[in-house]
């Protein structure tokens, strides 16, 4: 891929990224969970927006998933999974998900699945 397709590949995530923000936007009832999908991780946060806090977060880098030996969207689960228990211990049962301009697929499905399989609604 040559530079000038990543600069559009980019912009198009950027603007896709925008527009969802513009529709999600998480409250201290219903905080928004925020996915990071980098090539080699991947990275969520429990965001409360009306006040501008983190109130929990995981990733994959973490000392205990990183040490798996475990293909990249196994290693989500796992994350949606430790995410969930982190939010339930803070009281968080109900979020806002925003993909943060990913495809509703892969990795960013498997965190999502693994985050409802431990007790997160959304």
């Amino acid at each position: 891929m040559s530079t000038t397709q990543n600069i559009k590949k980019k912009l198009k995530k950027d603007k896709i990224k925008r527009r969802i923000r513009g529709k999600v936007s998480g409250t201290a009832a219903r905080p928004r969970l925020s996915v990071f999908r980098s090539n080699s991780d991947i990275y969520v946060q429990i965001i409360d927006d009306a006040n501008g806090t983190t109130l929990c977060a995981a990733s994959s880098r973490e000392a205990a998933l990183a040490a798996k030996k475990e293909t990249k969207t196994a290693k989500a689960g796992e994350v949606g999974k430790l995410i969930a228990s982190r939010a339930i211990a803070a009281g968080i049962t109900t979020v806002i998900f925003d993909r943060g301009g990913n495809l509703y697929h892969g990795r960013v499905k498997s965190l999502a699945e693994g985050a409802r399989e431990g007790g997160l609604q959304f």
